[in-house]
């Protein structure tokens, strides 16, 4: 990471840690749900949460790596707080009876982190007959988000503390198909690109942030809803890229974040105070960042709202 250290206006830089971003900042009392934690920057976000006393359900596809995360983690930080629970986010039964056994629990919720996701696969379906990559990076993400939602408002009325959504997006989201989002082509296989339909996923990150945005305003509610660029990183995220995945594999360690590095974003706008009542925002190496002129389309993003919902229905 030598390549990338000037620090922006906010202290931080590109070369920043998780820990460096949340250092002196007391998480006690708040509740998090981070998916996708079993590994990469996902087990790294709930390592640093833990570590700032943040109680962190880690959201899980595959229970056995999750559990291995958590008792690290509590190896580690004997006092730390945290809870697997199963989450399958291309699954959308899956995704309905995460939210359910969460809100059966009678925790409260402050943070709730959409980190996890997939990378250029070849083409598939989800359980639910929605390409795979749009299902899980976006439209899981968009039932969670929105079966959580009361929850989340309940406990920031309560705690009279500020709910944070995080969305982990990707600089990918500038290498979308031309359209932004296929809406009347999202399964054809036909015209499916690989990178096209992760950028499109990504872009539905952001925009999907900026629309909960507009509505939680209109609300009046005490929750803001961000998204961000963590960097390009070292993890298994590249695993259907082919010839690139080497690249990364033998040269990562020069030019790319480490995993501590790629985590300090989703950390800095999920517990900084430097963040309080930001909203709507897109944010890169812990600072704020510009993203494509599509991405700030609210139009777009409320098309894509109505045609999420009709897919979750």
């Amino acid at each position: 990471m030598w390549l990338f250290r000037r620090k922006g206006a906010s202290g931080f830089s590109s070369s920043s840690t998780a820990e460096e971003v949340t250092h002196g900042i007391d998480g006690s009392g708040l509740t998090a749900i981070v998916t996708g934690a079993s590994s990469g920057i996902g087990s790294e976000t709930s390592r640093v949460l833990a570590l700032r006393g943040v109680h962190v359900i880690m959201a899980v596809r595959n229970m056995t790596a999750g559990k291995d995360v958590r008792d690290a983690i509590v190896k580690e930080i004997p006092a730390a707080k945290v809870d697997t629970m199963e989450l399958d986010l291309s699954s959308l039964a899956s995704v309905k009876k995460f939210a359910s056994e969460f809100k059966s629990s009678g925790r409260p919720l402050n943070l709730l982190i959409n980190n996890a996701g997939i990378m250029a696969t070849p083409f598939m379906l989800s359980k639910d007959n929605i390409e795979l990559q749009f299902a899980t990076n976006h439209l899981g993400h968009f039932l969670l988000t929105n079966l959580l939602l009361d929850k989340m408002k309940e406990t920031a009325r309560k705690t009279k503390s500020e709910g944070r959504i995080v969305n982990v997006s990707s600089e990918g989201h500038r290498f979308a198909y031309s359209e932004g989002i296929r809406f009347d082509r999202i399964n054809d296989p036909k015209s499916y690109g690989s990178y096209g339909a992760y950028g499109q996923s990504k872009l539905a990150n952001i925009l999907h942030a900026n629309e909960l945005t507009r509505r939680l305003k209109e609300d009046g509610v005490d929750i803001t809803a961000n998204s961000l660029h963590p960097g390009t990183i070292t993890t298994n995220l590249f695993r259907h890229m082919g010839i690139f995945n080497g690249f990364v594999g033998s040269l990562g360690k020069l030019m790319l974040k480490n995993v501590p590095q790629g985590a300090s974003t989703t950390c800095y706008v999920a517990l900084n105070p430097q963040v309080k009542g930001v909203s709507g925002e897109y944010f890169s190496d812990n600072n704020l960042a510009t993203p494509s002129a599509m991405a700030k389309d609210m139009d777009l993003a409320k098309r894509l709202w109505d045609f999420s919902m009709d897919l979750v229905k």
